[in-house]
């Protein structure tokens, strides 16, 4: 039974994956018991009628006949549940409780539905998909969800993780460690720390987890031929986060907005927007399956695209023609957390939003493929004449014009070049060949075949 310490400690987190407010007892008792019905088929949650959604204690009066009513409603809740509920006096004003647990016989239905969590909202299953997908999950249990026996919290869990997630969820230093553990459920009934909780809080989750990191590597050209940089991003899930953002920043083109002189900070300006890559790998750490341990989340960057791909393509449960519209994780707890760090806005809009930002920007629209592995495409702006000055001390003026012209028609035939070269036939074959043996050039096909350039750096070629 909960205390009002405890209380005033879970209204201070505000509401997330463990817990809903409702400011008073609604007409249709229905919906407080949906929210049961959700809590207990995830990880279990507490219902607190007499405070708002602004964390404020406003207190509620339940008389006797009220709440027989709310221990009826739940009661429809199908298997049967033993499900507390009481009134706990919190500064002076009653506060209505129901505490749920994580249920042992799920699914767990209403009236015939079946209610998930998701983040800080509760979801009706409304399709054929979306329920089997549920069962797939609830078969073998949410990863996240799965208690981590190896993990010693004297000595595996880092205060650093904590002391930051406590200031981006804005909870407040008076809140102990413990208290924050426990509101968030962070921690099984048999006392081990969830692998949620170790993938957020451990100093190197790795050690637990081999391959739940992130894989940074950078290409010099539009294929996989040469590598110039290859980074593993460890530690906490957001400290991957945060390494993978610096490290793209490290690679792309940034420019400052001039407005931000004096004091003030100057705008960075990404080449592509910074927010489409926040929204890109906090979706990959969020909704990854952490299932498959021959995985990993990747970060490839070309010199023309950036693909962020992670293990685990499209849940079940979301069909080709929702992709963008409603959000389903198989990591509820970890999306939780992220909500609660302010990492994951409205359930469902991160696509759109990528795709209206791409737009904005004046780029091309991100690229998707949701089979097998879960796989984002960003375009990146291309400077053709900025690359192909990186060459001019490298190659002779006729072969730069060979480039241009290729680049211009990848289908231009040889007598043209020949034209606008003054090569013979021989001299040009002889020029193509030396494009060949540097990397930049290629032939697919003979008649009616194509030109293919590889826009390599200089210091990459053959």
């Amino acid at each position: 039974m909960l205390n009002p310490t405890d209380i005033i400690n879970i209204v201070n987190s505000g509401e997330g994956f463990n817990a809903e407010f409702k400011v008073n007892l609604p007409s249709n008792l229905k919906s407080i018991t949906e929210e049961v019905c959700a809590f207990v088929n995830a990880s279990g949650g507490v219902v607190l009628i007499g405070v708002d959604d602004k964390n404020t204690i406003k207190g509620v009066t339940i008389d006797n006949a009220k709440r027989s009513a709310i221990q009826n409603s739940i009661g429809e809740i199908s298997p049967p549940l033993q499900c507390e509920f009481y009134i706990v006096e919190v500064e002076g004003k009653s506060i209505g409780v129901i505490e749920v647990p994580s249920g042992q016989n799920k699914p767990y239905v209403l009236s015939g539905a079946i209610y998930v969590r998701q983040g800080p909202n509760s979801q009706k299953l409304t399709t054929v998909e979306e329920m089997r997908d549920f069962f797939q999950q609830a078969d073998r249990i949410y990863f996240d969800e799965a208690p981590c026996t190896e993990v010693n919290p004297g000595t595996d869990l880092d205060t650093e993780n904590i002391a930051v997630f406590r200031k981006e969820a804005g909870l407040s230093d008076a809140i102990s460690e413990e208290q924050i553990f426990q509101n968030l459920r962070l921690i099984t009934k048999d006392g081990y720390f969830k692998n949620g909780s170790v993938l957020f809080f451990a100093t190197e989750p790795n050690h637990f987890f081999e391959k739940a990191v992130i894989r940074c590597v950078a290409f010099d050209g539009t294929d996989k031929r040469y590598i110039i940089d290859d980074k593993v991003m460890t530690g906490a899930l957001y400290q991957q986060f945060l390494k993978s953002m610096s490290w793209l920043k490290s690679k792309l083109d940034i420019r400052y907005d001039i407005e931000g002189t004096g004091s003030k900070p100057r705008n960075e300006l990404w080449e592509i927007p910074e927010t489409v890559f926040k929204e890109a790998i906090i979706n990959a750490l969020a909704h990854r399956d952490y299932y498959d341990k021959g995985g990993r989340i990747t970060i490839e960057l070309f010199n023309d695209r950036i693909e962020i791909s992670n293990p685990g393509g499209l849940v079940s449960a979301i069909s080709r023609n929702d992709f963008g519209k409603r959000s389903l994780s198989r990591n509820p707890l970890i999306f939780g957390l992220f909500e609660r760090m302010r990492m994951v806005e409205q359930i469902g809009s991160g696509i759109s939003r990528m795709r209206d930002l791409m737009k904005e920007n004046g780029l091309t629209p991100p690229e998707f493929d949701i089979d097998g592995m879960f796989t984002i495409t960003l375009r990146r702006p291309f400077d053709f004449n900025k690359w192909v000055n990186k060459w001019v001390n490298n190659l002779s003026e006729k072969q730069i014009i060979i480039i241009k012209a290729i680049h211009g028609d990848n289908k231009i035939k040889k007598s043209v070049l020949m034209q606008m070269t003054n090569f013979s036939a021989t001299a040009l074959d002889n020029n193509i060949e030396i494009l060949k043996n540097k990397g930049l050039l290629e032939r697919e096909g003979t008649k009616g075949g194509v030109w293919i350039l590889h826009y390599i750096n200089p210091k990459m070629g053959k």
